[in-house]
């Protein structure tokens, strides 16, 4: 099992953005790790860590509440060696950067039709299908230090038409500094869109967390 090793600015820079995309407060350090205070109903607290500490394996140990969340820049396997038994390895994700500074667009499908909407730092692009209803949506955060994609989705019924690749190009043209490396976190589905547009994996991205009763 070889640790990961990504640069922990980097993964701050990611947490920072994201956090300003999900309207969520600020990460802060908290033993060798950054901790986001959300406070949403699906999640209390999350700590993300570049890699394996004795911090996290702290957290592991004092935490018996359910809705809080530890995540790794690491292997399923090497986040399950550091935590108690009641802790619950959640679905394998992955952290990104993009390789390629622009992509071309495409026109999309016949009907459908993109709006991009700014707001501040924060992007959001939507694919509306020919009927009316949402196709694809995806929103991008920017801060001094990185340019982020989250939550890129494609209905169902509208799938294997391009409009994730459209999705992520919209977002792209919101990009004000080119120098800023682009980052996300990708499931496993998610990752092979992203390869194919010249997408790279930095680091396998593990979390878990204490199950309700």
């Amino acid at each position: 099992m070889t640790p990961s090793h990504v640069d922990p600015e980097l993964v701050f820079a990611w947490q920072a953005a994201h956090s300003i995309a999900r309207s969520s407060p600020p990460p802060v350090h908290d033993r060798g790790g950054f901790r986001v205070d959300t406070h949403s109903e699906r999640e209390a607290r999350r700590w993300v860590f570049p890699r394996l500490c004795d911090g996290l394996r702290a957290i592991g140990r004092d935490i018996t509440a359910p809705r809080h969340y530890v995540k790794l820049c690491g292997s399923d396997e090497e986040l399950r060696s550091a935590l108690p038994a009641r802790w619950e390895i959640q679905p394998a994700n992955y952290f990104m950067g993009a390789t390629v500074a622009t992509l071309d667009a495409k026109p999309l499908p016949h009907g459908y039709r993109m709006e991009l909407h700014q707001a501040g730092p924060v992007a959001r692009a939507c694919v509306i299908a020919p009927d009316g209803d949402l196709a694809a949506s995806g929103c991008a955060a920017e801060t001094a230090d990185a340019f982020i994609y989250d939550r890129i989705e494609t209905a169902q019924d509208h799938r294997r038409k391009g409009l994730g690749i459209a999705v992520m190009i919209a977002l792209a043209s919101a990009r004000k500094s080119v120098a800023n490396p682009q980052l996300l976190v990708a499931t496993a589905d998610g990752r092979n869109l992203y390869a194919n547009l010249g997408w790279t994996v930095l680091a396998p991205f593990a979390a878990a967390t204490i199950p309700e009763n």
